[in-house]
């Protein structure tokens, strides 16, 4: 009995860790990298590249909760409007877990390095596949 349960165990293991899954994994991976090179280097359009542009995209944080592709750019735009103030972001702590072939989510840390003072928070992100593309649709952090 306990062999049958060791081997579906071995199976449901092996299944999760998929060429498949490494490869979506991987993907998501790469759009949050785009995102930091996009941030270091200034550009907050581009780092908002990352996030389904409509209006069902969901921004919260503490009290705040923001909704729509354009006010979470113009909320980004107003809150960083030098590339001094955006200073240097780094993701840290990872973990992407594929939850059906077109939905993720993915938990990490931020840093955020400024010449005056460092800044550190979690996050939560869900993402879906549209159009054969990952994109951030509700983000979380503190």
């Amino acid at each position: 009995m306990w062999r049958s349960s060791v081997l579906v165990l071995i199976l449901l293991v092996v299944q999760a860790c998929t060429p498949q899954t490494e490869t979506e994994v991987l993907a998501i991976r790469s759009v949050l990298e785009e995102q930091v090179e996009a941030w270091n280097e200034g550009d907050i359009e581009g780092y908002m590249q990352g996030y389904h542009r409509s209006e069902g995209l969901i921004f919260t944080g503490g009290k705040n909760k923001t909704m729509g592709w354009d006010d979470a750019l113009e909320r980004y735009l107003k809150s960083y409007p030098s590339k001094a103030a955006m200073g240097e972001l780094k993701f840290e702590d990872l973990h992407i877990e594929l939850v059906t072939p077109g939905a993720a989510f993915s938990t990490g840390e931020w840093w955020l390095y400024r010449t005056n003072d460092t800044l550190q928070g979690r996050f939560t992100l869900v993402w879906r596949k549209v159009d054969g593309n990952w994109v951030i649709i509700a983000d979380h952090s503190s």
